[in-house]
């Protein structure tokens, strides 16, 4: 199979994509590469709680995407779809220091969790007050080949940007932390992908579908889901997301949520809204409102086409918080 990408060496991939990135977007950011890490312009800011998350690259916007007023101060690039050593998150984690403590906020994978924990430690051992949320919001399986326990996807997003706007607001550690966790225990995801991915150093796609066939709960890294099927319409898939997702956290008739449909990297717009109005009418049957969403490519799987939905259960303070201003490269509203 012919891959075509635009790349020059695949082992220096990330490091040119991050260096364009700082270039690009030298106003919100400053990029070091020696340990490789990207950090809000303006940090660190006094009194503020830092916020740092990170993990493999390929997953654009995330995680650098979302450094900026209101949301990061800090992400850590690793190599694609490989956690970032402790190196580069401890660098990070002193950047954003300003002795009111850094919250990480971490996907469940195991080397991220590992290797975030040995930051962690060692940001303590310099006196930095550190919390790690663990995001792990995946409905599709237990557990998966990068994971113990279920994997954190696309309600990564949703965590960052509330618990930004808490951070940015002045809230204290404990309670950037909590407002972090509840995010996360609201949070569900399913996913799906119609084609594979092809990761730059191995010049080949990460695993194989048939032209007619779907993966249902798939990973953000090609890990398998629940399923293979043959290609179905866009609402019977809907369906299929949205069916475990309610099941695993119930909801009462009235209650308020955030639908988040998010594509996987290679999936137009024009069809993520298709599912998108098929979820708001699975939603409407369940006496759900929706009072919040978000439609595109936001936590992605390089070139795979394919999309998740997530459903946030949201109360006043998340709304609150949803709705703060955010400046950051991928998102930005009210200010």
């Amino acid at each position: 199979m012919s891959v075509k990408k635009i790349i020059n060496d695949p082992k220096r991939v990330v490091d040119e994509s991050v260096a364009g990135f700082g270039l690009a977007h030298a106003d919100l950011v400053r990029v070091e590469l020696d340990p490789i890490h990207v950090v809000r312009a303006d940090a660190p800011i006094a009194g503020k709680v830092g916020i740092v998350s990170g993990g493999g690259s390929g997953h654009e916007p995330l995680h650098a995407g979302y450094v900026g007023f209101g949301m990061l101060d800090a992400a850590v690039p690793g190599a694609v779809f490989t956690s970032p050593t402790p190196d580069p998150i401890l660098a990070a984690t002193k950047a954003v220091d300003s002795g009111s403590g850094v919250l990480h906020i971490v996907k469940n994978y195991t080397g991220d969790v590992l290797n975030f924990e040995t930051a962690a430690d060692l940001a303590a051992a310099d006196g930095i007050d550190v919390r790690s949320v663990i995001i792990n919001d995946d409905v599709a399986v237990k557990d998966s080949l990068y994971t113990a326990g279920r994997r954190g996807v696309a309600g990564t997003v949703l965590v960052e940007k509330i618990a930004g706007a808490a951070a940015e607001r002045g809230n204290s550690l404990d309670e950037v932390a909590d407002v972090a966790e509840r995010v996360n225990a609201n949070a569900r995801s399913m996913g799906l992908a119609l084609t594979p991915c092809v990761v730059p150093h191995a010049g080949e796609p990460s695993f194989t579908l048939a032209e007619d066939e779907i993966e249902i709960g798939i990973g953000i890294h090609g890990e398998p889901g629940r399923e293979r099927i043959g290609l179905e319409p866009a609402d019977r898939l809907v369906d299929r997301l949205l069916a475990p997702i309610l099941e695993d956290l119930p909801y009462e008739r009235g209650e308020r949520a955030l639908l988040f449909v998010n594509g996987m990297g290679g999936t137009p717009q024009v069809e993520l809204y298709v599912a998108y109005r098929r979820a708001a009418e699975v939603l409407e049957e369940h006496g759900i409102e929706i009072t919040r969403s978000l439609v595109g490519n936001y936590i992605t799987a390089l070139e795979m086409q394919g999309m998740s939905i997530t459903l946030l259960k949201l109360d006043d303070e998340m709304v609150e918080l949803w709705d703060a201003p955010v400046q950051t490269a991928a998102l930005r509203w009210g200010r």
